[in-house]
C-alpha cells in the first residue's frame, strides 16, 4: 500500500500517452502501472497527467529601470503552482562589485518563501579576466549555468566579446553552461542614436529599434565563441525567423547550442504596439511578425527549439505608465501561470503540437538541459513526485481577475483557453487544487543544477 496513488488518469510523457496509475511514497514516484492502491487516492478520471512543468526563465523581485518586478518569490511561486509549474529557474542579480557566489547567497534568501522548488542561473555582470574562480565556487553552491548579455552596455550588463571568450573557455573546462541574451548592442545603439523625438514617442518604434537582425548577429557571434571554446551554449527568448535560422546554422556548424522561445513570441505580434495600451507590451526582444510567430511553432515541433520558458517579469499598469518614450519603460511580461494552458490551447488543441511534444518542451527538455533529469521533468520511479493534472474539457478565457500574479493586466486578456489545470503536486504534496493554493510558504527547495551537454 503506497502513501498516495493517482489513478485512472492518462499519463503523458515525451514518448507516449498511456493509461496508468502513479504511486507516491514520501516525495518520490514509487511505481507506475495499473491497479495500484494507496492510503490516499486521487481520482484522475478524464484528466491528463503531466510531469510538473519547469519554467526555466523567470524574474521574481527583479530590480529594473528604477522599479522592481511586481512578483516576489511567494506571489510568483503561488502563480506558478496555479499554472502547474512546480519548478522555476530564476537568476541572480549581478553587479560588478559583487561576486557571483555572493549574488547566489543573496538570491537564496530572496527565494526562501517560495512554495515551489527553484534553481538559479548566475548572472555575469561586470566580470573580467581573473575572476574565473567565481564559476567554480558558484557550482559548489549548486549553480552551473551563467547568463551573459550582448546588449545593455549603458547599464553595465554587456560582456565584451574578448571577456566572453575567456569566460566561455573556463565554463567549457568546468562543464558549465553559458546562457546568452542575444541582441547586438552596437546595432541597437546605432539605431537609437538616429531616432527622432517623434519616433521615440511611438511604441511601434520598439520593433524597429531592436530588429531581428540584431538577434541573428548576436546569436551567430555567441555561437562562434561557443564553437571555438567548446563551451555549451543556451540562447534565451529566441523571437524571430532569422534568429532561429542562426541557431540552426550554428548547430549545423558544430556549435553545442540549445535555444528556447517564449509564449509571447508564439502568440503575439508587434501589431499590439498600435493599441492604446501598447506600452504594456514592452519587452526585449520586442514582439515580431506573424510569419516569425508561425516559424517558431514549426521550430518547436522540429525540435530546433528545445523548450518554452516565459521570461516571467511582471509589472503593474502604474509601473508601465507611458512617459513619452518606449525607452523609459520597464521591459517584461507576466506568463508563469498561463504557460501550460496557453501551450495546450494554441499548441495541442490546434494540432501544432502533440501531447508528447508538450511533455518534452515544458518538462523533460529543460530538466535535461540543466542536469536535473530525471529527478525533475519525468514521472519515473525515483523521480520527484511533481505532477500536474490537466482537465482538457471545457473552455474559459484568460482574465487577470482570475490569475494570481501581482499585476493588474495580462498580455493574453480575453484569450480563450481550452481546459484548465485541475491540480498540481510538488514532491508528493498537493500545492494547488480546486482553484486554491494549498501550500505553506517556504516549502520550496533549492535544486542544484549540473549541466549535461
Amino acid at each position: 500500500m503506497y502513501d498516495l496513488v493517482i489513478h485512472n488518469g492518462t499519463l503523458v510523457s515525451s514518448l507516449a500517452v498511456v493509461s496508468a496509475d502513479i504511486a507516491v511514497d514520501g516525495e518520490r514516484v514509487a511505481a507506475v502501472g495499473p491497479g495500484l492502491q494507496g492510503h490516499r487516492e486521487i481520482d484522475a478520471s478524464g484528466l491528463l497527467v503531466f510531469p510538473g512543468v519547469i519554467d526555466a526563465h523567470v524574474h521574481m523581485a527583479l530590480p529594473v529601470a528604477g522599479t522592481r518586478s511586481s512578483d516576489d518569490f511567494l506571489s510568483g511561486s503561488q502563480a506558478a503552482a496555479c499554472g502547474g509549474v512546480t519548478t522555476i529557474v530564476d537568476f541572480t542579480v549581478g553587479a560588478p562589485e559583487r561576486s557571483i557566489p555572493q549574488a547566489i547567497e543573496a538570491r537564496l534568501a530572496d527565494a526562501a518563501p517560495s512554495i515551489v522548488d527553484y534553481a538559479f542561473h548566475g548572472e555575469v555582470v561586470g566580470w573580467h579576466t581573473g575572476r574565473e574562480r567565481e564559476f567554480r565556487d558558484a557550482m559548489d553552491l549548486g549553480v552551473s549555468s551563467f547568463k551573459f548579455y550582448t546588449t545593455y552596455a549603458a547599464s553595465g550588463r554587456r560582456t565584451a566579446p574578448r571577456e566572453m571568450a575567456t569566460a566561455f573557455r573556463e565554463l567549457a573546462r568546468l562543464g558549465a553552461l553559458a546562457v546568452v541574451h542575444a541582441e547586438d548592442d552596437g546595432l541597437i545603439q546605432s539605431i537609437a542614436a538616429r531616432l527622432t523625438d517623434e519616433e521615440r514617442g511611438r511604441m511601434r518604434t520598439l520593433a524597429a529599434a531592436r530588429p531581428d537582425v540584431a538577434e541573428q548577429a548576436a546569436i551567430s557571434q555567441a555561437a562562434g565563441a561557443a564553437r571555438t571554446t567548446g563551451c555549451s551554449l543556451h540562447v534565451v527568448h529566441v523571437s524571430s525567423r532569422i534568429g532561429l535560422g542562426a541557431v540552426r546554422a550554428a548547430r549545423s556548424d558544430g556549435a553545442p547550442i540549445s535555444a528556447e522561445t517564449c509564449p509571447q513570441y508564439l502568440l503575439l505580434t508587434n501589431a499590439v504596439y498600435d493599441r492604446d495600451d501598447g506600452h504594456l507590451f514592452s519587452a526585449a526582444p520586442p514582439l515580431r511578425t506573424d510569419a516569425d510567430r508561425e516559424t517558431l511553432w514549426v521550430g518547436l515541433r522540429s525540435q530546433d527549439l528545445d523548450y518554452v520558458a516565459t521570461d516571467h517579469c511582471p509589472f503593474t499598469r502604474e509601473q508601465k505608465t507611458w512617459r513619452g518614450s518606449f525607452l523609459d519603460l520597464p521591459y517584461g511580461l507576466p506568463g508563469v501561470e498561463t504557460l501550460l494552458p496557453l501551450l495546450y490551447t494554441e499548441g495541442v488543441a490546434t494540432g501544432r503540437l502533440h501531447l508528447t511534444d508538450l511533455a518534452r518542451i515544458l518538462s523533460e527538455r529543460p530538466a535535461k538541459r540543466l542536469g536535473i533529469y530525471p529527478r525533475k521533468g519525468a514521472l519515473e520511479v525515483g523521480s520527484d513526485a511533481d505532477v500536474v493534472l490537466y482537465d482538457p474539457n471545457g473552455e474559459t478565457k484568460v482574465g487577470v481577475a482570475n490569475l494570481h500574479s501581482r499585476t493588474d493586466f495580462s498580455p493574453y486578456e480575453g484569450r480563450p483557453i481550452v481546459g484548465r489545470v485541475a491540480a498540481a503536486l510538488s514532491r508528493g504534496e498537493v500545492i494547488y487544487e480546486k482553484g486554491c493554493v494549498a501550500a505553506t510558504p517556504g516549502r520550496g527547495r533549492h535544486v542544484h543544477t549540473k549541466v549535461s551537454r
